[in-house]
């Protein structure tokens, strides 16, 4: 598991561009620049025909910097949920746009707290005419307040379905939420017989979300371990600096060991992201195995290693100055996204047959 030449010059020319570039800004130059909002578009709808290889590479970069630029609600969520559904007349019209970065995507899909596919409770039913109407309530939706295009889920008399919904049309109310995380934008959306356009086939939709689910925590787990790493960084590059004593505070026995676990989670979060993108790069069975493992691991890895940022920072680490508290609430709320820890590690063992009968 390593990166080849290609996804080297990827991850330098990401990091290059983020540093020039801060905050949403960052999103023209990373789409017209790099491509990288069609990096999983195949080509055919305009895109660069990647896999979540190169989207591992993109999210730990983006992670690093706390971007808050729409990459994992437009480029991960709505592209993977478009083809996954297997509907090529809706990926032709749809795909390109959202490959150029013009056209910023959503996925409306989790209710009460919950990602599980099972747990969706917005309907839609027919309405005069044919059309379809939708009716309920979607939270954490990414980037769904400035979302040009609104892919939604909801149940019919036959299952859980995907809908193209009109952003700003009749029945539809966003509204943007208060998070912990300011990095990462959110939105509640609110449906009142929105009109919808149905999205594959009727009561396939759980199973598009099942395989988005897999792919997002791969995506997102990528995210934590950049994240993660650059926490390390700082606190590694604080220890030499911060002299205490009269020696660097790095020299302390105790805080070595510290750091040294640290790295440990760091590197093992690592393996398990990368090991869930090349699950998912290749098409493997073991996908959603391995995507649970990596959206558990790298969910506490993260929350642990910015904790420690935080601690070994001593009296700046608890600033507004200081960026450790913003890695530290992006980890909290990162862990949380598409379901906590230990969800997935009932997900797991399920999967696994290792719950009681």
């Amino acid at each position: 598991m390593r990166l080849t030449e290609e996804q080297r010059e990827l991850r330098s020319a990401v990091r290059a561009s983020l540093a020039r570039h801060e905050g949403a800004a960052a999103w023209r130059p990373l789409t017209e620049q790099i491509g990288v909002a069609g990096l999983a578009v195949p080509e055919e709808y305009g895109g660069a025909g990647c896999d979540a290889r190169e989207v591992h590479v993109v999210m730990e970069e983006l992670g690093r910097a706390l971007s808050p630029v729409p990459f994992l609600g437009s480029a991960v969520l709505a592209v993977r949920a478009l083809l996954a559904s297997g509907d090529a007349g809706a990926c032709a019209r749809l795909l390109p746009g959202l490959a150029l970065g013009r056209t910023v995507g959503a996925l409306a899909w989790a209710e009460r707290g919950s990602w599980d596919p099972a747990a969706v409770r917005a309907a839609a039913v027919r309405g005069p005419g044919g059309a379809w109407l939708l009716t309920g309530t979607k939270e954490f939706v990414l980037d769904g307040a400035g979302a040009g295009l609104l892919l939604v889920a909801a149940r019919t008399e036959t299952g859980v379905a995907l809908f193209e919904v009109p952003a700003d049309g009749a029945g539809v109310r966003r509204e943007a939420t208060v998070t912990m995380d300011t990095t990462r934008a959110q939105a509640r959306i609110v449906l009142d017989r929105a009109e919808g356009r149905l999205i594959g086939a009727e009561g396939d939709g759980g199973r598009v979300l099942r395989h988005v689910l897999d792919l997002a925590c791969t995506a997102l787990a990528a995210e934590q371990t950049g994240a993660a790493e650059r926490c390390l960084e700082l606190t590694v590059a604080y220890a030499r600096e911060r002299v205490q004593f009269g020696r660097p505070i790095g020299s302390f026995q105790a805080l070595k060991h510290r750091l040294a676990d640290a790295y440990v989670l760091v590197e093992s979060a690592r393996s398990a992201a990368y090991g869930a993108a090349c699950a998912a790069a290749d098409g493997s069975p073991e996908l959603t195995r391995r995507a649970a493992v990596a959206k558990s691991a790298c969910s506490e890895a993260f929350s642990a290693v910015a904790g420690e940022t935080i601690q070994l920072h001593g009296g700046i680490g608890i600033t507004w100055e200081h960026d450790a508290h913003r890695y530290f609430k992006r980890a909290h709320g990162s862990a949380q996204l598409f379901g906590p820890p230990a969800w997935h590690r009932a997900r797991l063992a399920e999967d696994l047959g290792l719950t009681a009968a």
